[in-house]
Formats: structure tokens, sequence, C-alpha cells
């Protein structure tokens, strides 16, 4: 895999590849589904787009436009990213840590 800072992050978002998301995703102990893929693929859109990680009120907004109300809210994310989902799935998708994560 491609160079991480002390905290496990890529050092360069482009440097990523699904096979980095499955390792990071993995030190983290999350196992990938297609639920997860999702949240993944639209970070790494919006970073694109953006440049920055989507704010979590704006993630959860995201989801729910494109997946649907039952998906769109912040317990899912914590099911499928639990502890701290923001910090994690940046991680996953390869994105710098988002600011005010700890």
């Amino acid at each position: 895999m491609k160079k991480v800072d002390d905290e496990g992050f890529l050092n360069n978002w482009l440097d990523w590849e699904t096979s980095s998301a499955q390792k990071l995703a993995k030190s983290s102990q999350i196992k990938l589904t297609a639920e997860h893929w999702e949240i993944i693929e639209l970070v790494r859109d919006y970073y694109k787009d953006y440049g920055l990680f989507p704010a979590n009120r704006v993630l959860v907004k995201l989801v729910g436009k494109k997946y649907g109300a039952e998906k769109g809210n912040s317990i899912h994310l914590m099911k499928l990213f639990s502890g701290k989902p923001a910090k994690i799935i940046a991680k996953v998708a390869g994105l710098p840590k988002p600011p005010n994560c700890d």
C-alpha cells in the first residue's frame, strides 16, 4: 500500500485504489460491503469536486439524497463505520483526516 501518516491516512488521496480501501478498512476491523462502497464512492466524488471532506450534516444529506431516507441518517453511518464515522470513512476512502476529528 502507498504511504500513510501516523494515523493510517494516505498521504496522497490520488494514490488510493480499491485494494487500499480493503487494507485501510481491515485496520479498522471493517469488512466492506456494497453499502460501505456507496459511502466511499460518494465521499471520494465530493472530495474530487470540492477539495474537502463533507461535514457530517452535509454527508448525511448527500447519502439521503442519493440512496434514500433509510440510509440518509447518522445511525446508518454509525452502523457501517462504528466509532467516529467521518474519520473512518475518510481513512478508508483514502482522503485526508477531516478537520475537527481527533
